[in-house]
């Protein structure tokens, strides 16, 4: 009898698969899961990711058998190929690619059983008001699950296990709590406008007719662009498959699932790093066994094993938050399309501020744009204000001009919020010491130390290092010698106090969040009022809605233009954007003030004067003179190592073998803006190409025939770069 060999691809960090015997009688095929062993690791859990008819000679003495055949739904082909296209792309080895797909945990298996309770037999013999409690929540026997009954009768478990015991209540097995109910795409019709009508009229016509097509909605902040695309959604609920709606940092969304929930009448099921390990394990396993009908995720949920994929939707598509920057380093937004196009199902991609990537994209045809140019419900956009601080900036040592405080006072006499927005945490971003000069730095990293004063903390936000701040310098050995420089979210909300004495005050910012479920209270509690100032991060920008909002002031509208980064303009124009569009979204007209050394920056101006096409023109213009995406390719390649020699050298040495081509540019290398990270030295190198080169092939042929890194020395290479630190 033949020996069949199939190759198995494990989720570590190797590109080949594996070849393993099939014993007699085990069934296996393409996609299937699989425990295996592998070297010391023991067993493994693989794929099966293709038959191999012709071993190597010599190679059936050396073969182990496959384990187990794991009882879960196979890989399907659209999704193995959807990871052999993104390892080949960002030249991550198939098997990291294929780990994100294989998230399910080590809690697979039957669930745990529920017990349920009901009333059947007669009043114990001893009655105690808790048991009448019980008693009256149960008389309409009905079957509860023992923790719900508790809770409706305001009792402990221990109570209703000793009505058990007396025969009062019996128990029952309930069937398995599912992950989400089914969607109901009928429970609430929106009420559109026009425009929204015939948006989502188009959206709906796509699913219903199925295939690849990339949909842009665009529109302004407020118009309503998440009930339109729910359209598309419901329609694909109706057809009986699944959708992936991905939003950036999903676990701080929770009005967007409010939302859903209003729309669809149940929450849809979730994906992001927060999950239980339990639940991630059930979500997983009714993902791939259909059982679960939308699917609202992080990034990662790109690659859940869908049974029936049928729609994704990538939400404020221009979002930063969608680049994984380590591990496998993909862009989510650009590999949605790209799984679309592998599923042949429609994608929708919507923002009030594309990406430059998308603008062109629609401007050019392969996009499909869908605009929404107005506010939902006639409200209107929000007026922008420069203040100019070379001419009337605060007072020394201040940071909220004159102009601002007066329209937040007025803002607040009127009964409205407002929101200062300042994209820096903690209190103040450099401690010095006033008598020598010497500044508090990270051992680990070629960056300051941050001071965050409500945790009594210095902490370097590049490696978390963080220290108690020092009684004295460690340079000069004076006392109380330190001083803050410059302002963080912090600092702002102690200005603002003193400011506006006996308002309440928020800070929103990402270091500050304890929990979820708190984060999730505190943007409730904004939505109803119970705070007068928001003191934010770009936490707020995260497509929130307060009602009562009317007023932005941005601290520091030039923050983020002075890094040297291509991407700079465009990154401060989408955030001032959306952050300004949190005003003014329901009755009242909204304003927006930017405090700025540079009023006729392109960007300020464009924000200003409410010419969003003029900045798009002005930056894709230059784009396309210097070849940046999308007119060109970019790759980054950063080595480090734990001396400066090391890396430095070995970054010369690559350099030098790069293959000559004369559309090909090779920058570098040189430091990186920030040269040392956890005490590695660091050292980039930046490849340009044409839009039309294949920069991957080109790069793998490149590290191919590079020296092997050796010792300390580690090399990361990330194609489509968003970050350049």
């Amino acid at each position: 009898m033949t020996t069949r060999i199939v190759d198995v691809l494990v989720p570590v960090a190797l590109d080949q698969a594996y070849s393993y015997r099939v014993s007699a009688g085990m069934e296996v095929a393409p996609g299937d899961v699989v425990a295996v062993p592998l070297g010391r690791r023991g067993e493994t859990v693989g794929v099966v990711w293709a038959e191999n008819p012709n071993p190597a000679p010599g190679l059936h003495n050396r073969l182990k058998d496959i384990a187990a055949k794991i009882d879960v739904p196979p890989l399907k082909s659209e999704l193995r190929t959807f990871i052999d296209w993104v390892s080949g792309y960002t030249l991550a080895s198939r098997g990291m690619v294929l780990r994100m797909a294989l998230r399910m945990g080590n809690d697979l298996g039957p669930a745990r059983e529920r017990v349920g309770v009901r009333l059947v037999g007669p009043p114990p013999q001893r009655m105690t008001v808790a048991r009448q409690r019980v008693l009256r929540a149960l008389e309409d026997g009905m079957v509860r699950a023992k923790g719900d009954a508790a809770r409706e009768a305001g009792v402990s478990t221990g109570v209703i296990d000793g009505l058990v015991d007396e025969g009062t209540l019996e128990t029952v097995v309930l069937p398995p709590e599912k992950v989400s109910r089914q969607p109901d795409p009928d429970f609430r019709q929106p009420d559109f406008s026009l425009g929204q009508l015939a948006a989502a009229d188009a959206l709906r016509t796509t699913v219903d007719q199925g295939g690849y097509v990339v949909s842009l909605v665009d529109g302004v902040t407020g118009s309503g662009k998440t009930e339109v695309y729910f359209e598309a959604v419901a329609e694909n609920i109706r057809k009986g498959r699944q959708t992936l709606i991905l939003m950036p940092e999903i676990a701080l969304t929770g009005q967007s699932l409010d939302r859903f929930t209003a729309r669809f009448g149940t929450k849809p099921a979730e994906w992001h790093s927060q999950l239980s390990p339990r639940l991630r394990a059930r979500t997983w396993a009714a993902v791939a066994e259909g059982e679960v009908s939308v699917v609202v995720g992080a990034r990662s949920a790109l690659f859940l094993p869908y049974a029936d994929l049928g729609l994704i939707v990538v939400d404020e598509e221009h979002e930063q938050a969608y680049k994984q920057e380590d591990g496998a380093r993909y862009n989510a937004r650009d590999m949605a399309v790209v799984r679309g196009s592998i599923a042949k199902i429609p994608v929708v991609l919507a923002s009030a501020t594309p990406s430059v990537e998308s603008e062109v994209n629609a401007r050019k045809g392969r996009y499909r744009r869908l605009h929404l140019p107005e506010r939902f419900g006639g409200a209107s956009l929000p007026h922008v204000e420069a203040i100019d601080l070379t001419r009337e900036g605060p007072p020394r040592g201040r940071f909220i001009a004159p102009r601002l405080a007066e329209a937040v006072h007025n803002t607040l006499e009127r009964g409205d919020q407002a929101l200062l927005f300042l994209n820096r945490r903690g209190f103040a971003p450099l401690t010095l010491c006033r008598a020598c000069g010497f500044r508090l730095q990270c051992p680990n990293c070629d960056a300051w130390l941050v001071d965050h004063r409500f945790r009594k903390r210095l902490i370097c936000h590049h490696c978390g290092y963080n220290m108690p701040p020092p009684e004295a310098c460690p340079n000069c050995h004076a006392t109380e010698s330190f001083t803050a420089v410059g302002p963080g979210v912090e600092r702002l909300e102690q200005e603002a106090a003193e400011l506006f004495p006996d308002t309440r005050i928020l800070i929103l910012s990402s270091d500050l969040v304890e929990s979820m479920e708190r984060l999730r209270q505190e943007l409730d509690d904004v939505a109803e009022g119970r705070f007068d100032i928001i003191v934010g991060t770009q936490l707020v920008a995260k497509g929130h809605h307060f009602p009562k909002l009317n007023l932005v002031g941005i601290i520091d509208a030039d923050l983020g233009l002075g890094n040297g980064d291509p991407r700079a303009s465009e990154r401060t124009f989408q955030l001032l954007h959306q952050v300004v569009g949190r005003a003014g979204r329901e009755d009242n007209r909204g304003v927006g003030f930017l405090q700025t050394h540079q009023p006729e920056h392109p960007v300020m101006k464009a924000l200003i004067l409410g010419d969003r096409e003029k900045f798009y023109e002005t930056e894709i213009a230059l784009r396309e003179a210097s070849g940046y995406p999308p007119f060109g390719r970019l790759a980054g390649i950063v080595v480090s190592a734990d001396n400066k020699h090391d890396a430095e050298g070995y970054a010369k040495a690559v350099a030098k073998a790069a293959p000559y081509n004369e559309t090909v540019r090779v920058l570098g290398p040189a430091e990186a803006p920030i040269a040392v990270v956890r005490g590695r030295h660091r050292y980039r190198l930046l490849v340009k190409a044409p839009r039309e080169f294949n920069l991957s092939a080109y790069l793998r042929d490149w590290l191919n025939v590079a020296p092997k890194a050796r010792g300390s020395i580690k090399m990361d290479v990330d194609v489509d770069p968003m970050s350049f630190y």
